[in-house]
């Protein structure tokens, strides 16, 4: 089997149809949700099909956003997307805009190797803390959990407000 290839995402190695073959698909059974202060677990049921976009992520390369991917047989399997302005009381948080992998490639540690390597990006960027707005699915913040990402300290309202579903967490860089 080939191996999984990492790196920098740039023009030159992704296109407008680099993403054709990527399965975002993520069947949702369960989903935190904050009440009365506390995080719980709530049943809620759905197909979340929420695809990364390749002109998207083409206009954050062109606006300096640094973006790694991972290529199987020459096809983009994960992609991770960071902001390049630091935000926060103290100008501590990056926000790692984006994080997918392809569902066949999942649980085999690329989300992993894009995030560190995401992480790597933030601290040369100046970051303390990389912020992660995330989907509130059980897995996803499991993954994000296993990590080392805990419930933000400082909340980025305008990410809270555009997604008031997401669990808003950050990893100290």
């Amino acid at each position: 089997m080939e191996e999984i290839q990492y790196g920098p995402i740039h023009p030159g190695n992704f296109g407008p149809s680099s993403l054709d073959g990527f399965v975002s698909r993520q069947e949702v059974t369960e989903c935190w949700r904050k009440r009365d202060g506390q995080w719980t677990l709530l049943p809620i049921a759905y197909i979340d099909a929420c695809a990364p976009d390749a002109p998207a992520v083409l206009e954050a390369l062109r606006s300096g956003k640094p973006a790694f991917g991972a290529w199987h047989a020459g096809q983009v399997v994960g992609l991770a997307l960071l902001d390049r302005e630091r935000f926060g009381s103290r100008g501590q948080y990056i926000d790692l805009a984006e994080l997918h992998v392809s569902a066949p490639f999942r649980g085999r540690g690329i989300g992993k190797a894009l995030f560190h390597m995401a992480c790597r990006e933030a601290r040369a960027l100046g970051a303390k803390r990389l912020y992660i707005s995330a989907h509130s699915a059980r897995e996803t913040i499991a993954a994000y959990r296993a990590l080392g990402c805990v419930e933000a300290e400082e909340i980025c309202w305008p990410l809270a407000r555009r997604e008031p579903c997401d669990v808003q967490l950050e990893y100290r860089l």
